[in-house]
Formats: C-alpha cells, sequence, structure tokens
C-alpha cells in the first residue's frame, strides 16, 4: 500500500490505510498493545491484537520504546477514547528501528530539556512552534511580495556596529578585527537607492548580557527599509504585517494553538482593531500619572513597558523617544531636536518591544557628530555616508524580532521555545 500521512488518514476516516511514524506513547497487556503513533502531520492511536498478526510481528511489537520508528498497515475507524478520535486496528508490522530509553521523561526541569533539545524538538508541543514559526516566515515573504517589495541579502560579517558597540560579538576575519551584524540596516540603505523596496528575514547578533524570557544572542530579524516613506507610513506597514500575520496564523493552524492551549481570542482584537499611538513624552506621563517615578530622557524597561500596555489588547506604538538614546542614524525631529523621529510597537500580555523602527538621518553632518559622540570609528562607515553624497532621499525602515512575535501569538513564557535551537548568554549547545 501506498504510505500516507497521520492527518490524510483522519480525514479519510475510514478504510484499510499504510502509515509510518514513531511511537509516541505506548502501553499494553499481554494480548494487547496500544501504541500512539507520531509524524509530522498529527497522532494516532494503533491497536496490536496478538491474534491479528505474526509472532515475529508480536514480539517485535513488544520490544518497541518511545521514538522507535515503524511502518504498519490497519482499518481506522473512529473511536471517541482514542487521543485524536480515531484508531487503527494494525494488521502489519514493520519495525524500522528499536528505539532506546528514551531520556526525556514527564515532567523534567527547563534546564534537562534544553539539554536535550535535539530530542524535544520531536515533542508535540515544539513540533506545533515550529509548524506555526514557519506560517509566520511565509506570511512575512507574502505579505511583502504581494506589495511589489524584493528581498535583499546583506553580509553577516562587518565592519563595524550599528546598534551599541558593546553588543557587538567579535570575530576574527583572517588577520583583522570583524563582527557579526545586529542588523542589515547599513547595507539596506544602500541597496534601497537601488530597489527602493526592500525586506529580509535574516540572522542577527546581539551579545547582551541578558537572561531574560525575551532575549536571543542570535535571532532571525525581520527588516525593511522603503524610499520616500516617513514615520506614519512606516508604521502603517508595520500594523498591515502584524495583522496579516496574525490572520495567516488563525487560519493555517487552528490545531497548533489548540495543542498549545493558546486563547485565540487573545488574538482576535490585534486583526479587528486600529493599534493606538502615542509619543515617549505621553508614555512617561502616563506612566507617572499610574504611579511610577519614570524621568523624561530615561529609555523604557520591560517593567514601564507592561505598565504602558496595562488595559491593551492590541500592540501600541510608542513615538518620538530621546534622540541621545537612539541608534545615531535617527534623525532629530525638526519641530523638536531632543527627540528621535523613530517608534518601537510594543507588544501586549507582556511581551514589550516587538518592531522598532525610524526615519533615517539624510544629513551627513549630523550623523558623522553622532557617530563621534557615541565613540565610533567614522572610517568604519565611509561606505554608508556615501549613501548621502549621491542623491540623498528620505526614507525609513524598521525590524521586527521575529521570534518575539512568534512567543506572543503562542502565547510562550519564554523567547527559547519560539526557535529550535535558542542561543543565549548561557546556552551555546546542542
Amino acid at each position: 500500500m501506498k504510505f500516507i500521512s497521520i492527518d490524510e488518514a483522519i480525514k479519510n476516516g475510514k478504510g484499510k490505510v499504510a502509515l509510518r511514524g514513531w511511537i509516541y506513547r505506548e502501553r499494553g497487556s499481554n494480548q494487547l498493545k496500544f501504541l500512539v503513533l507520531r509524524d509530522s502531520t498529527d497522532i494516532i492511536q494503533c491497536v496490536i491484537d496478538k491474534d491479528r498478526i505474526s509472532e515475529k510481528e508480536w514480539n517485535d511489537a513488544d520490544k518497541l520504546l518511545i521514538e522507535s520508528s515503524v511502518e504498519l498497515e490497519g482499518e481506522i475507524a473512529k473511536d471517541k477514547r482514542a487521543p485524536t478520535g480515531y484508531e487503527v486496528k494494525v494488521s502489519k508490522l514493520n519495525v524500522i528501528h528499536f528505539a532506546e530509553k528514551y531520556p526525556i521523561t514527564k515532567d523534567q526541569s527547563i534546564e534537562v530539556l534544553a539539554d536535550y533539545r535535539h530530542l524535544w524538538v520531536r515533542s508535540r508541543r515544539m513540533t506545533a512552534i515550529l509548524k506555526i514559526r514557519s506560517t509566520v516566515f511565509g506570511a512575512i515573504h507574502e505579505f511583502f511580495r504581494k506589495k511589489g517589495y524584493y528581498e535583499f541579502h546583506s553580509p553577516i560579517i562587518i565592519p563595524g556596529g550599528a546598534e551599541e558597540g558593546p553588543t557587538l560579538f567579535e570575530v576574527k576575519y583572517f588577520n583583522q578585527k570583524m563582527y557579526l551584524t545586529q542588523t542589515w540596516q547599513l547595507y539596506a540603505e544602500a541597496a534601497m537607492f537601488s530597489l527602493e523596496k526592500i525586506y529580509s528575514i535574516n540572522p542577527s547578533f546581539r551579545a547582551e548580557k541578558s537572561k531574560t524570557s525575551r532575549h536571543l544572542t542570535e535571532y532571525w530579524h525581520t527588516e525593511v527599509e522603503v524610499a520616500w516613506f516617513n514615520l506614519y507610513d512606516l508604521m502603517d506597514l508595520c500594523e498591515d504585517l502584524v495583522k496579516h500575520i496574525i490572520i495567516k496564523v488563525l487560519k493555517e493552524n487552528k490545531k497548533e494553538l489548540k495543542i498549545l492551549e493558546r486563547d485565540v481570542k487573545k488574538l482576535e482584537p490585534v486583526v479587528k482593531n486600529k493599534f493606538p499611538r502615542m509619543t515617549y513624552s505621553e508614555a512617561v506621563e502616563l506612566l507617572n500619572k499610574k504611579g511610577m517615578k519614570v524621568s523624561w530622557g530615561k529609555d523604557l524597561r520591560t517593567i514601564e513597558e507592561e505598565k504602558i500596555m496595562e488595559g491593551y489588547d492590541t500592540p501600541v506604538f510608542v513615538t518620538h523617544y530621546p534622540k541621545d538614546a537612539m541608534a545615531f542614524y535617527k534623525p532629530k525631529d525638526p519641530k523638536n531636536p531632543k527627540v528621535a523621529v523613530c517608534f518601537d510597537m510594543l507588544g501586549p500580555e507582556g511581551n514589550g518591544e516587538l518592531v522598532g523602527g525610524s526615519e533615517r538621518d539624510t544629513n551627513i553632518n549630523e550623523l558623522i557628530k553622532t557617530l563621534k559622540k557615541k565613540g565610533e570609528n567614522v572610517k568604519d562607515y565611509d561606505y554608508f555616508l556615501d549613501t548621502r553624497k549621491y542623491g540623498s532621499i528620505p526614507h525609513g525602515g524598521f525590524g521586527m524580532g521575529t521570534e518575539r512575535m512568534i512567543k506572543w501569538i503562542c502565547g510562550l513564557d519564554s523567547i527559547k521555545d519560539a526557535i529550535g535551537f535558542p542561543r543565549t548568554m548561557t546556552r551555546f549547545k546542542p
């Protein structure tokens, strides 16, 4: 028989099926064996009756442990008692590999699961998350392609930073000192003059000494750069992107969201409602009204972001942060030089900053002045400054922490579960 997926078998609902996969659960007696088979699509209960198969097959079934790989044939039928509502009465069994005793058992610590990450990715929970992750990536590509954006790829190894110097990962590049990229920002601005509307999803690296549930040292960065856009165009684009992602996940990942016990009602307002907008100054005023003493000019921490988001069921844009606290390429607001023309998009349910963006400074003298003020070697940015000498135009862009978006959508406690193999300050293997 032709093998089909478990999902296909369940959709068929009856008749003879041939399945293959791994043993997810096993129990039984000296007459019946109950195996829960899993593949990438779902799980299904399979019943082996000693009287219906050969002696060799029964002996093989008796030796099966969790994660053994098998092929089997049998009749599928509805059974309300079974985990997914269907059961296969097995008539033929072929063991591909007898697994050793599985090292992961119920209720193990987060650290043990991290040590066995190469095996834990097989769990139903991680499988569900990774499927949603795939949908998110696909939705991002679909959104930008449909709007006529071009996918552009920038170098991973770069001569200088775009954010704070202390968060750079240094690498030896032959006989020179180089760094792993924090963002495609500077190269994207150069490419924008060619393609005008560009996006990418690439790895970024931040050597942040942080052990929070929101930080990774290596993450996938969704970034956009657009010619002629101002701050409000960027926020409109960002909001439309987020809504598109949520719509795709709600449509395509109902099963996975259910496995994760995610309350989808918390995501539905995101699709229906406009995202509120406030300035940094208004946010500081709000925080002080709520009893948090925050002085103007202070960058907002997670605790302040969470306090701002109380009562909101959609993301919120906070704009015009203090210029001195921002990256060098974010321009001063002509109406108020103390603030930069920029935004952060904060996520509900305690998810903090999900997206950061800004218009780009087109004043070469201001860029040089800010770079020197931040202690950067201006020579490292010669190529970037050149872009301001030849036909400079208004433009802007934003970057989204894709794992932060996935963490929020899935309702995860930690960003570490939003990626197959997380890299953090203390975790670099497997």
